[in-house]
């Protein structure tokens, strides 16, 4: 008998082999299998009873706040009015916003942020970005990032449907301020310092215009 035959079947016995240890441990299945016997009225009485929950809290929403709290029911009645808000995807659009007013206001240059304001807001901007004009201030800065980002408080009109949701950041930028002359008077360029701001945000639920705006600013 040559090696090439040997060789065959001992790999032959080897699969065999494993077959059967397969079957062994893991058992067959042919065909449909016999369902459950029944339980016996004993042990169906003393088997547990689950209780079916639909739905859930929505993650998307205690994910950022506590379930149950105002801010909660606040954003909830959001969502009934706008199936598709996220408050996720608004959390992630208001640190981009943040960077871009930020950055717009300390270069003075707020015409390009001007649909994402609120009156109020787009004013007070205007007035001291013009005061630093006149003393002749300009302001060098650099933002270094987002260190934070959460939502602080909600609330939802069901009358109007305005919604106004509050986000604290925490950031850092270096900041200095110049004179005429160009010298430094406040900060400086090269030291990273930490900024809390805290940004209310407002838009009218369930139109078209999906843009919200910043309504207010604070510590």
């Amino acid at each position: 008998m040559s090696s090439a035959i040997i060789q065959l079947l001992v790999l032959a016995g080897i699969a065999v082999f494993l077959i059967l240890r397969l079957r062994s441990v893991l058992g067959t299945r042919e065909g449909f299998e016999k369902p459950p016997a029944p339980l016996p009225d004993q042990q169906r009485r003393q088997a547990p009873e689950f209780e079916v929950i639909e739905g859930g809290p929505d993650r998307d929403i205690t994910d950022h706040v506590e379930e149950d709290s105002e801010e909660a029911h606040a954003l909830a009645a959001m969502k009934l009015v706008e199936p598709g808000f996220s408050v996720t995807e608004f959390l992630q659009g208001a640190r981009g916003a943040y960077e871009m007013i930020l950055m717009a206001f300390e270069s003075g240059e707020i015409e390009q942020i001007a649909p994402f304001l609120g009156d109020d807001v787009h004013q007070t901007f205007v007035d001291v970005i013009g005061e630093r004009e006149d003393q002749g201030l300009t302001i060098e800065a650099n933002f270094a990032g987002v260190r934070e980002v959460a939502l602080s408080d909600a609330h939802f009109d069901r009358d109007t449907q305005e919604a106004e949701i509050t986000v604290r950041f925490v950031a850092e930028l270096t900041s200095a301020v110049r004179n005429a002359a160009g010298e430094i008077i406040e900060g400086d360029p090269n030291q990273i310092k930490r900024q809390k701001d805290s940004w209310t945000f407002a838009r009218v639920m369930g139109v078209n215009d999906p843009n919200w705006k910043l309504v207010a600013t604070g510590d």
